[in-house]
């Protein structure tokens, strides 16, 4: 690992009495790169993230952000990191202004926060007290009180969570953005697809320890799992259905007009199956091929479900 990432942790334990919620964990989060800690409720990212934002002690271990050490830099730490907490509770008759007016007297450098509101399409709720706005508005402003002081590094955590579908997909086409400006960002999230969307790099957590970590498409290709080739001719598959290489599991499907394949090289599979096909004079009308998701990669790996 390199100790000049933005992010640097080793061997990071945190413990509340006698229970360890942060057993031992390594990772680094490179420049300009979205890095998320994947894992259930209780499996230690908050901790870990409240950690490296200074707002938490660490038990033992080293840790660097920015090159800071979080426990003993606080302050030159704050100014150049945004934080977007899982849940940001503020007065109800707060103005949506006032707020962010407050939150830039915390800092010594501050971006036009009037740009920032009409950025975040708050600007028409400027005057509005906090009390009043919905749920997906309130998450927009926690990003825009985040991003008053132009930090280097982002920390969001569960940025989503309890927000409707249409809230939730907006704070992600916000997230993007701010992936393409190049900050560098590190998210906790149970959502698997906003994992497989957003970020460069994810460590799956659990009871407190890394047991994965890669890029969605590294964790998805290391699954025991196998993909799913799904295809649709336009007339009957008639006769016997070959062993197709490396593949485990053939179904006919669609009334006799499909097939599904498992197989644990899809690829090359589904290049003898449309040679098969052609073969057989068939027309394919549909190809669909289903990786394993994060999903079946964290089954895989603990035994349960990511939102146990």
């Amino acid at each position: 690992m390199n100790t000049q990432s933005p992010i640097f942790v080793q061997d990071l334990h945190k413990q509340y009495g006698s229970f360890e919620a942060v057993k031992g964990i390594d990772f680094e989060v490179r420049e300009g790169e979205v890095f998320a800690l994947l894992g259930p409720n209780g499996a230690g990212k908050t901790s870990t993230v409240e950690i490296l934002e200074g707002i938490r002690a660490k038990t033992s271990g080293e840790v660097r952000v920015l090159g800071f050490d979080p426990d003993r830099q606080k302050q030159h730490l704050k100014d150049r990191i945004g934080v977007c907490l899982q849940a940001t509770n503020l007065p109800e008759k707060i103005t949506v202004k006032e707020a962010l007016n407050l939150f830039a007297s915390f800092y010594t450098k501050t971006v036009d926060g009037d740009a920032l509101l009409k950025r975040l399409q708050l600007w028409e709720k400027r005057d509005s007290g906090y009390g009043t706005l919905s749920g997906g508005q309130k998450q927009r402003l926690a990003l825009a009180l985040a991003l008053i002081n132009d930090p280097q590094m982002l920390f969001l955590d569960e940025p989503s969570t309890g927000l409707d579908p249409q809230a939730r997909l907006e704070i992600r086409a916000l997230i993007e953005e701010l992936r393409k400006e190049s900050r560098t960002i590190l998210m906790t999230t149970h959502y698997i697809e906003e994992a497989e969307r957003l970020c460069d790099r994810v460590a799956i957590v659990d009871s407190g320890k890394i047991i994965a970590m890669g890029t969605p498409r590294e964790l998805q290709d290391k699954s025991l799992g196998q993909s799913t080739i799904e295809i649709t001719c336009d007339a009957e598959i008639s006769g016997d259905v070959p062993a197709w290489p490396d593949a485990a599991k053939t179904v006919i499907t669609h009334q006799g007009k499909g097939m599904m394949v498992a197989s644990t090289r899809p690829a090359r599979t589904l290049v003898e199956i449309v040679k098969w096909v052609d073969a057989r004079g068939l027309e394919l009308v549909d190809v669909n091929l289903k990786r394993p998701t994060l999903e079946d990669v964290f089954i895989e790996l603990t035994g349960k479900k990511l939102r146990e």
